[in-house]
């Protein structure tokens, strides 16, 4: 079962997502990402802190985020990635494509 849940932090918006994502979750956080850049969200920030295990659906879902914020030069950023999550973001070399902060604290300073 999976979680995805929204707030707003000034100009940002934290996508938290709780469970597993993989090919039966993903559509789930598909649908919260493309309704955030639909909307053209300036700075979409994914807290993974709850997020125990991703396949490369997942990692695609996250990329096509990546890429449509790209679209309008909005900001896509991830953070709280445990460890197996984060493996799989280096194996992929995608730990140098998106921005990764270790918390919240981390992501939101990064606007300045």
């Amino acid at each position: 079962m999976i979680e995805v849940a929204t707030r707003n932090l000034q100009e940002a918006t934290i996508m938290s997502i709780k469970g597993d994502v993989d090919l039966y979750s993903s559509p789930s956080v598909r649908k919260v990402i493309i309704a955030l850049t639909e909307k053209r969200a300036p700075v979409i920030m994914v807290d993974l802190s709850h997020v125990s295990y991703m396949d490369s659906s997942g990692v695609a879902t996250l990329v096509e985020g990546l890429q449509q914020t790209g679209k309008y030069q909005g900001k896509f950023k991830l953070f709280g990635l445990g460890m197996a999550v984060r493996e799989v973001f280096e194996l992929s070399r995608l730990d140098k494509v998106f921005e990764i902060y270790p918390n919240e604290e981390a992501a939101f300073h990064s606007l300045a």
